[in-house]
């Protein structure tokens, strides 16, 4: 498909469209363009399927969830919304994030813009008028010039199909469909999985379940998150110093206030490295991963080094002998890093306690569910009130998948990406015209601070619907070629680096049968930023066609 050839009357269009833009999702990406669109007069409404602003921070709240970025720096970092506004604690967890967003709306008046419990089925494009029409589960229509996709990358929960779940009588429950009623108390309870997810819960349900079993795939190479309550002038110190630290986040690879340490591992001697690790795992958060030594993420050696220092941190707190190997294995599972490391709080100690077991699944795998537990391959039965399923997600495309998105040719883009993700600026993909997403497959989201990366990526994209409309242009598309080379970009930085040594959520690895391609844009926030100045430069015409302007009425 190519953009319109000519001109076209805009006047019966207009009468017929709704909103110039309809945004789908509610989280950091969705309220930031919703924010940015409305201060450049662009009608604009926010379809989100929960009943509130805060995206997967409304729906994620099972026992123990909170953000692995610093709250500083998990925030908009405009002015008028900073300098209101506090954390209580240095990791907030998800009660404050959704303090937080309620916060942002009493300044913004976000939610007048949204509509909640709103869940969109579908969008099909239509060329005749270069608009999108999208359909709810309620069967509302809705027209737009442009249609962006904020649904994140943590959206769509993954549930492995397990033989006999359905037989199962006790309470069965992914972290991300968490009830408040469900209790953990004095409970035998069960999960499944040892991700961010499962971390978090397994050390909420460790202290407090009569038993706690954990199956156990990978162990978590966990990072020590040094948890910090905050006075007032804890606070008040913290907000002196935010405008230096907002100045340097879109300057670094990871949209933080780090980078990653000058010079190699390889080139330091065991005394300098090991300085600079016991000065890293000090500070705590991901400085031990995205403030290491520079060739740690990409030769072998440098990363058995950091490793073994790892090793060496995390057996100390191991005080069960016959647990060692589980969690802090002689041979690494994974190059450290590679998949994307949770920060814990006393998970290795919890992990240890008499009253929780860790069942390797690769070694024994779960067998089948029965009507009272979980039946594994060594013939032993456990039975359990509670199993919990910290299985992740279906991360990058899943959300978009879920929708039935359908170009003017009726092609589904859940069709087009089946045998790979091809895009342009992890923003655009060509045969969708006027259809844009942030804060997804191939955008830099995953290897960055999130709030950061959407509060970029945002305001480029507002940047460009707004350059259209001052250039009175009503359709546009990446080209093929474009989404190819980006594409081939991606690769051939990741070809160099060890996150291709792994299966992980970066490359769709964690999903059985998805197509296995790195779908997180890995070359850092800068070179990201660059890409889209360069663009912007061109008018827009290096990776993107636009079409004929319109004709005024």
């Amino acid at each position: 498909m190519t953009p319109s050839s000519g001109p076209r009357d805009e006047a019966a269009t207009a009468s017929r469209l709704s909103h110039d833009v309809v945004i789908v999702g509610a989280g950091f990406a969705g309220l930031n363009l919703l924010r940015r669109l409305r201060e450049r007069d662009f009608t604009v409404v926010l379809l989100e399927a929960s009943d509130d602003i805060g995206g997967i921070w409304n729906t994620n709240r099972y026992p123990g969830a909170r953000v692995d970025t610093e709250g500083a720096l998990y925030q908009f970092t405009d002015k008028e919304l900073w300098e209101g506004w506090d954390y209580s604690q240095l990791f907030p967890d998800s009660a404050e994030i959704r303090a937080y967003f309620d916060y942002v709306d009493s300044k913004l008046d976000l939610r007048k813009d949204c509509r909640f419990n709103t869940l969109v089925t579908a969008a099909e494009f239509d060329a005749t008028t270069d608009s999108w029409r999208g359909e709810t589960e309620a069967g509302e229509a809705l027209t737009a010039r442009f249609l962006v996709m904020a649904t994140g990358t943590t959206v769509t929960p993954y549930q492995p199909d397990f033989a006999g779940m359905d037989r199962y009588r006790g309470t069965l429950v992914h972290t991300a469909c968490w009830s408040d009623d469900i209790e953990l108390a004095d409970r035998r309870v069960a999960v499944i999985g040892t991700g961010a997810s499962g971390v978090q819960i397994i050390q909420s349900a460790g202290p407090i379940a009569k038993t706690l079993t954990v199956f156990q795939r990978t162990p978590n190479l966990a990072l020590p998150m040094y948890q910090q309550d905050f006075d007032e002038a804890a606070r008040a110190e913290i907000k002196r110093g935010l405008p230096d630290r907002y100045a340097m986040v879109p300057k670094t690879f990871g949209g933080i206030d780090y980078q990653f340490e000058p010079g190699n591992a390889l080139d330091a001697t065991p005394a300098e490295r090991e300085d600079l690790y016991d000065a890293l795992w000090a500070k705590g958060g991901f400085k031990f991963w995205m403030g290491n030594y520079a060739d740690t993420m990409a030769d072998p050696q440098a990363n058995a080094y950091a490793y073994e220092f790892w090793k060496k941190q995390v057996r100390r707190q191991i005080t069960d002998p016959a647990k060692v190997e589980l969690l802090a294995p002689t041979v690494a599972p994974h190059p450290f890093g590679a998949k994307r490391p949770s920060l814990q709080q006393n998970y290795f100690q919890v992990m240890c306690r008499h009253n929780v077991e860790i069942v390797p699944v690769k070694e024994n795998p779960i067998q089948e569910f029965t009507e009272r537990g979980i039946r594994t391959a060594d013939g032993v039965e456990r039975e359990f009130d509670l199993i919990i399923l910290a299985t992740g997600y279906d991360n990058n495309t899943g959300a978009m998948n879920a929708i039935d998105i359908r170009n003017a040719d009726g092609r589904r883009l859940k069709d087009k990406w089946a045998g790979g993700v091809n895009n342009y600026l992890g923003t655009f993909t060509n045969d969708f015209p006027n259809f844009s997403f942030l804060y997804g497959p191939q955008s830099p989201g995953g290897f960055s601070n999130g709030p950061t990366s959407a509060e970029l990526h945002g305001g480029c994209l507002a940047e460009f619907f707004e350059f259209l409309r001052d250039e009175s242009i009503s359709r546009f598309e990446s080209t093929e070629e474009a989404d190819l080379a980006w594409t081939a970009s991606i690769e051939e930085i990741i070809g160099d680096m060890l996150f291709s040594k792994v299966d992980s959520w970066f490359n769709a690895g964690n999903i059985p049968g998805k197509h296995r391609q790195q779908l997180q844009y890995p070359g850092g926030i800068p070179t990201y930023l660059e890409h889209w100045a360069a663009e912007r430069a061109s008018g827009y015409s290096t990776g993107l066609v636009l079409g004929s302007p319109i004709r005024e009425p």
